[in-house]
């Protein structure tokens, strides 16, 4: 079993630029604290999702289980940066959008789910007014911002703080010598804490040692999540692959995220054999990678195919010169995230009560409510509620 921490590399030679990054940092949240920067509060609901380390702890998976969870009940506008996007300003997806206009995990998300709002802007506060007040989006009654928990610039009514398992804030450095983008004591600002990305056979004990050397406050709630793998679909065929059928094949891993190795322990043992291409996150594949792409397939024992995750599969999408034997046998691997110890409901219960109370209906009901029971003292009409909305 692979331990928590397990990925982490201290750089030793670089902690004194460290020191000066997280003075840096620590003068910024000051100024936030003290109010001379302002954090802007909003009438919806607002939900971020987020992290403080550099690279991947999940956070896609993680606002598409709160999109799974919410999509039925009230309007969904999820709000991201767009990284690496072609574009600059605020874009709202609709369907002529690319995935150069927006980013690839926006386009993963537009694309999976065509019952919500997808927009990105890098100025956040910008980005939910215009969700807000413009006419194609005026009728969203939460928004969730993806990877925007340092945005401090917005103060969200739940603010989500993942860590990854392997990758424990509480062992790491700031940048460059580790992998923290802000000082350890950014989590004090975290409604939920989710440590994402768990083995699943961790041990009751385990449980209680990171609950422990996570030191929160009683305010804080502390979750786990684990990583299931649904059914391979194919990326540029219509067509899908039993898991058990896996182990049929030699599997050649492509992908382009921050995190590769947890990927890789988790298909090994799902495969025959298997082979991994990484390139950084959110790469762009060039014409050179394609051709490794290429020659690795053909150098590998039949039967064979190419797994990839799904976002690295929308940046494929993109891409020419790749062999017509080689589209054929490329299936992204999905990813879900479901909650240990039982946490499921309890999470999904906060998550559900702060978007009814804070939702535009509720407050509209809440003062319809009122003046029907101002008018019911004259005529004696009973009041109504209006309930929470369903869609």
């Amino acid at each position: 079993m692979r331990t928590e921490g397990d990925l982490i590399k201290i750089n030793d030679w670089l902690l004194p630029l460290s020191w000066i990054y997280g003075g840096m940092v620590r003068f910024r949240n000051w100024l936030f604290d003290i109010g001379l920067k302002k954090s802007q509060s909003f009438s919806i609901p607002v939900i971020s999702v987020g992290n403080i380390t550099v690279g991947g702890s999940g956070k896609t998976p993680h606002v598409e289980y709160l999109i799974r969870l919410l999509h039925d009940k009230v309007k969904i506008a999820v709000l991201s940066r767009g990284y690496k996007r072609k574009t600059s300003g605020y874009v709202l997806a609709d369907k002529d959008t690319t995935m150069s206009e927006i980013g690839d995990e926006p386009f993963q998300m537009h694309s999976k789910f065509d019952d919500i709002y997808v927009a990105v802007d890098a100025k956040r506060v910008r980005g939910i007014e215009k969700l807000q007040n413009e006419e194609p989006t005026k009728d969203v009654d939460v928004v969730l911002l993806d990877d925007a928990f340092q945005h401090r610039y917005v103060k969200p009514g739940i603010n989500i703080l993942l860590v990854d398992y392997h990758r424990l804030i509480i062992y790491d450095k700031m940048l460059p010598a580790g992998r923290l983008r802000e000082p350890l004591s950014g989590k004090n600002r975290a409604d939920i804490v989710i440590i994402t990305k768990c083995p699943k056979d961790l041990k009751p004990m385990e449980f209680r040692v990171l609950t422990k050397a996570m030191d929160l406050y009683p305010f804080q709630k502390l979750y786990f999540t684990c990583i299931n793998y649904d059914t391979p679909k194919g990326v540029f065929e219509d067509q899908q692959i039993a898991k058990e059928e896996l182990k049929n094949y030699h599997a050649l891993l492509v992908t382009g995220i921050a995190s590769p190795k947890q990927m890789e322990h988790d298909l090994k043992p799902m495969v025959k054999s298997m082979q991994s291409l990484s390139f950084g996150d959110h790469h762009r594949f060039k014409n050179k990678d394609i051709t490794r792409i290429n020659e690795a397939f053909e150098q590998m024992p039949e039967p064979r195919l190419i797994i990839t995750t799904e976002k690295d599969a929308v940046r494929l999408k993109e891409t020419e010169g790749l062999y017509e034997i080689v589209k054929k046998s490329i299936y992204e691997l999905p990813i879900k995230v479901s909650f240990m110890l039982e946490q499921e409901d309890n999470f999904n219960d906060k998550i559900i009560s702060y978007v009814r109370k804070n939702s535009r209906n509720s407050i509209l009901a809440k003062r319809k409510d009122d003046n029907k029971s101002e008018d019911s003292n004259h005529t004696g009409n009973r009041s109504r509620t209006i309930s929470f909305r369903n869609n």
